[in-house]
């Protein structure tokens, strides 16, 4: 009798496998898995191998005409379906030069001023303020002040090293003096809270790839736990032990919304915006354009670019005539 024969792998199990093998992060396979998800519903369920360029084509197309997405959005679906076919399905798609685009608009960033920083700052509190302050002094993302861990944070060189950022790229950005001694007392009080998890054998946290097989005991050690920890412990997702996870990004937008309705601004201000905010005060304050990609960590300075436009100096910093009125 010969051995059973292992059934093939289903197909969203080959997608996660592909994309751990990458080492892409779980908001991209989300996204990846709810576009694909969204493809093959279009096409009435049919199996990915069934389809080719006309199809993908088509499903672009419409999401172009008919449901009028943004070109950020069709230019996402689309990665989602290359990574589809090429990287596990091994097939390769022909050019599409017939896929419609949707239109790209310049979008210029919602950025606050100096004393609207201030305003929505003082109506926050706790670790919201401080992950504020930290959005805003050292223009990091929100995921990247939430992923931070406590080797992350140089208090002596004043910096702070972002691991794994927007294209898995790591740099150094400045920790603002204004920040630390807040952030200290902080990091003390999570400190005495984890010393106490442990000595109920408790205190593990979650750790990149696979370094738990590497460092067997990191997962309690005081350097590798998350600067934000979240409020209650969660499950582990390999079924074992429970794990500390940092804190949900929906805690920070919430307050931070909350704090700009308060304030009256005007504007629709997000936590992006003090990433926004950061860079445009160091140009207005006369640091190169360069120091600001590199603390920012755009791939090309033409993103950074985007902030010379914004500088609190009216439009094309020109004087209009009806001043001299």
């Amino acid at each position: 009798m010969s051995p059973p024969v292992a059934p093939a792998p289903r197909l969203l199990d080959r997608l996660r496998e592909a994309i751990a093998l990458r080492h892409y992060s779980a908001r991209t396979e989300k996204a990846y898995r709810r576009w694909i998800i969204r493809f093959l519903r279009f096409h009435g369920m049919r199996h990915p191998s069934e389809l080719g360029g006309a199809e993908v084509t088509s499903f672009l197309n419409w999401l172009a005409q008919e449901r009028r997405v943004s070109a950020s959005t069709q230019t996402q679906a689309l990665s989602a379906l290359l990574f589809l076919y090429r990287q596990v399905l091994g097939l390769d798609l022909p050019w599409m030069t017939d896929v419609v685009r949707a239109p790209a608009r310049t979008k210029l960033p919602v950025v606050l001023s100096r004393e609207e920083v201030r305003t929505v700052v003082r109506r926050l509190a706790g670790t919201e303020r401080l992950i504020v302050l930290l959005l805003y002094g050292s223009g990091l993302r929100l995921m990247e002040a939430l992923g931070l861990r406590v080797k992350d944070l140089d208090f002596a060189q004043s910096q702070i090293v972002v691991r794994g950022g927007k294209g898995d790229k790591d740099r150094v950005t400045m920790l603002p003096e204004a920040v630390k001694g807040e952030l200290r007392r902080h990091l003390a009080d999570g400190q005495s809270a984890h010393e106490r998890a442990v000595r109920r054998g408790a205190g593990a946290v979650t750790l990149p790839h696979a370094l738990e097989r590497k460092f067997p005991n990191a997962e309690r050690e005081w350097v590798w736990q998350w600067v934000f920890p979240a409020r209650r412990v969660g499950g582990d997702s390999g079924g074992g032990q429970p794990r500390k996870h940092h804190l949900h990004p929906s805690v920070v937008q919430r307050a931070v919304t909350a704090a700009v309705r308060e304030a009256g601004l005007g504007k629709r201000a997000t936590c992006h915006s003090f990433r926004h905010s950061f860079a445009t005060h160091l140009l207005e304050d006369g640091y190169d354009i360069r120091t600001v990609q590199e603390l920012l960590g755009h791939y090309d300075v033409s993103t950074t670019m985007i902030y010379t436009h914004v500088l609190n100096r009216g439009a094309f910093g020109v004087r209009s005539p009806a001043d001299r009125v």
